[in-house]
């Protein structure tokens, strides 16, 4: 991708731009002495790229025909074996389509990526393989993942396996689908603002979102490094520790991963153990917001009424910022994924990190594909330049400052007990939205207002199904002290045997 000197014309422009004034001599000479910068980017243009080693023969891959698609679950179908032997032997795995597998194409749920076929495998990807899982397929996503509903993917609407005509959630829509169906045994999932829980909800699965960097993001396209989660979705509170098992711990590319090593646990040693003596606190403020189905929020209660007769000790307690969380993601969300997925081409800058530049230089093509973007990332494009063009990071800033002291008000709570119990979602699987583009963003964001907050906090959190409330799945979530998630899995574990 040679560069070239940049003319006298281009230079003129690019000081209008910046506000910049040079006379006609002084273009000259800021010309002259770029040359030696432009010489050095061709340098580094031409070193041979160093990239995490792919593992594992595949051969090719389809696109499934409507018979065996029938909730537009899958954007491509394949088969790659990983070892003989292993943790997760005879695991079937659908990945989730914003995940890199060499050779299997990959577009993000979004139009301006089909074409693009990654030649690296993300770490998650190399992991489950060594556990002895087979990967099955790409399982579609929503546009860049820019949904909690299941309405934006450029392949079309993923269904409900369970309601047809209601969304299965989003962002990791097709994976939901792919377990809850029993196609596969895990998925992988992403999560920036719910995107795991918000679908397994919706689908009546286990999902997982663990401790931010407790799974390396590798060869996964990024929305915002600070908010970036991918963790495990199965059937089974049981698969999912495995799971987890088989992809926690450090990767040595990811700088989301400080700690990660010290903190991996034995995630299956607590599952038989029952709640007896546990600390569990209802969080008030996880209730009756606006969009609240009054259903959900009895059959959350009637859950911790249960952990209580199995031996947990279970009571109110009131984080009132909680309130202010789906807030504070709206700076970080927003202007962190236009900076980064968009004008930084899926990755911006000043992280060490495994770039993938292949995908840097397709996804580039987005500025000339604009118009075919989903509503949701055109709106949160428009408000990012708008802002940037304002008032630049600071309201970013604000925001992640403001995190910090989210982070220690939940800190502190989780001082009086070991996790904290409120619904997933507010309602259970929603109908699908009306074709205008305010119906498509309302139906993409109304359901994240519980979800969101831990992304920021970087707290572990676990969807499960808890019962039905008219046909449709309700779900609860338990959040915990960062890096327990093995305590996570003893509460959801026996609530499962209870329920």
């Amino acid at each position: 991708m040679a560069l070239t000197l940049p003319t006298l014309v281009e230079l003129d422009e690019i000081c209008d731009k910046l506000r910049i004034s040079l006379s006609s001599e002084d273009l000259i000479a800021y010309q002259g002495m770029m040359q030696g910068y432009v010489d050095a980017y061709n340098t580094v243009d031409a070193i041979p790229g160093k990239k995490p080693e792919t593992y594992y023969p595949r051969g090719g891959w389809h696109r499934p025909a409507a018979e065996e698609n029938k909730f537009n679950e899958w954007y491509v179908r394949c088969a790659i074996d990983g070892e003989a032997d292993g943790p997760l032997k005879g695991w079937d795995i659908a990945v989730k389509d914003n995940v890199m597998v060499a050779g299997i194409p990959m577009m993000n749920g979004a139009s301006t990526m089909e074409g693009y076929t990654p030649n690296v495998d993300a770490t998650v990807v190399t992991r489950l393989l060594k556990s002895g899982a087979r990967v099955v397929g790409k399982a579609n996503c929503e546009y860049f993942c820019l949904s909690g509903g299941s309405h934006t993917c450029a392949n079309g609407p993923v269904r409900n396996p369970i309601n047809p005509e209601r969304m299965a959630g989003g962002s990791s829509s097709g994976s939901a689908v792919a377990v809850a169906t029993g196609e596969c045994r895990g998925a992988l999932g992403g999560d920036q603002g719910g995107s795991i829980r918000m679908p397994a909800s919706f689908c009546g699965i286990v999902g997982m979102k663990p401790t931010f960097g407790l799974v390396p993001y590798t060869g996964i396209m990024p929305i915002e490094i600070t908010v970036d989660h991918v963790g495990p979705m199965t059937r089974t509170v049981a698969d999912n520790a495995k799971m987890l098992k088989a992809l926690a711990g450090k990767d040595g590319f990811d700088p989301r991963q400080v700690y990660a090593d010290e903190q991996v646990q034995d995630y299956e040693a607590l599952l038989d153990k029952g709640v007896a003596g546990l600390r569990i606190g209802i969080l008030q403020e996880g209730f009756g917001w606006a969009e609240s189905d009054p259903k959900v929020d009895a059959r959350v209660m009637a859950v911790a009424r249960k952990l209580a007769e199995l031996g947990a000790e279970v009571s109110q307690v009131s984080v009132p910022l909680h309130k202010l969380g789906s807030t504070l993601w709206a700076p970080v969300g927003i202007q962190g994924l236009y900076a980064t997925m968009l004008v930084g081409d899926g990755y911006g800058i000043s992280r060490e990190d495994y770039y993938a530049t292949d995908l840097m230089k397709f996804h580039a093509r987005w500025r000339d594909q604009a118009d075919e973007m989903s509503a949701t990332t055109k709106l949160l494009m428009l408000f990012g330049e708008y802002v940037n063009a304002r008032h630049g990071s600071y309201h970013y800033g604000k925001a992640i400052n403001a995190v910090k002291t989210l982070r220690a008000a939940y800190d502190e709570a989780l001082t009086q007990f070991d996790m904290l119990l409120m619904p997933t979602t507010p309602m259970t699987a929603t109908e699908f939205p009306a074709d205008d583009d305010v119906s498509q963003v309302k139906g993409a964001f109304e359901m994240l207002a519980n979800t969101s907050p831990f992304d920021l906090t970087h707290h572990p959190a676990i969807a499960m199904p808890c019962g039905d409330v008219d046909g449709l799945p309700a779900s609860v979530m338990l959040v915990g002290r960062h890096f327990d998630e093995a305590r996570l899995y003893q509460a959801a574990a026996a609530l499962e045997a209870s329920l």
